[in-house]
């Protein structure tokens, strides 16, 4: 099975980042003159840049456009909670509608994370995930998809996390990364907000107990409905 074509146009990006073509900080081409460049259309073009300021490679700017992303400040989360969890921990119910759920090809960020090799092939799912029917954030994650082949959808669309650790899996680690976004017209209509509402958008791997990853997820909180309470211990 082939790439998506707007995967390869995300890895080509990427690639051209990295060999130095742009630098961070810089505004990458208008989209128009990239869809001519790679004789695509532009929403197919658009939907590999997103694709990339969602993975925090790049970065849009009002009235501005589009760049490479400078590297943020960290900081380190203690714990590792999946939604569900942290929304009955607070008294709500969680639940999920899922947009799309599909057996492809990663992308090169997909398969640097996940420390995939050869051809491997991943599960890709996004979803809206809700606390007390409130949408609080969209999600994409990526997942070995030898990892789930046994699972039914509706176990790994629910909850993931309770899916695996049903099966005798325990959660290890995850390293995460929070950065400041605001809403394309696509996911402020998923998530009931203006377009260019501010976001908090959230980029973790979770490893299992053994130091494999399992999880690769990108999701874009609504800022105003969802906190993030950081505890470090030194």
């Amino acid at each position: 099975m082939g790439s998506p074509i707007y995967i390869q146009i995300h890895n080509q990006i990427r690639q051209a980042i990295e060999q130095g073509k742009w630098q961070v900080g810089d505004r990458i081409p208008a989209e128009r003159l990239l869809a001519e460049q790679f004789g695509v259309s532009r929403m197919t073009l658009r939907q590999a840049i997103q694709t990339l300021v969602d993975e925090g490679i790049l970065e849009r700017r009002v009235g501005a456009g589009t760049f490479v992303a400078s590297q943020k400040v960290q900081d380190r989360m203690a714990g590792v909670t999946s939604f569900t969890e942290l929304t009955r921990s607070q008294g709500k119910v969680p639940s999920s509608k899922t947009i799309s759920y599909v057996i492809t090809t990663p992308t090169l960020s997909e398969r640097e994370r996940l420390r995939l090799n050869g051809e491997m092939q991943v599960l890709r799912m996004e979803r809206i995930r809700y606390a007390d029917q409130v949408p609080i954030c969209f999600e994409v994650t990526t997942v070995p998809s030898d990892l789930v082949v046994s699972f039914a959808r509706d176990e790994v669309t629910s909850s993931l996390y309770e899916a695996l650790q049903d099966r005798g899996y325990t959660i290890g680690k995850a390293q995460q990364t929070v950065s400041a976004t605001l809403a394309s017209e696509r996911i402020a209509e998923y998530l009931d907000i203006k377009r260019g509402a501010a976001l908090l958008r959230l980029r973790q791997v979770t490893e299992l107990r053994d130091g494999r990853p399992f999880e690769y997820t990108r999701t874009q909180y609504v800022g105003d409905r969802f906190e993030f309470y950081l505890e470090n211990n030194r």
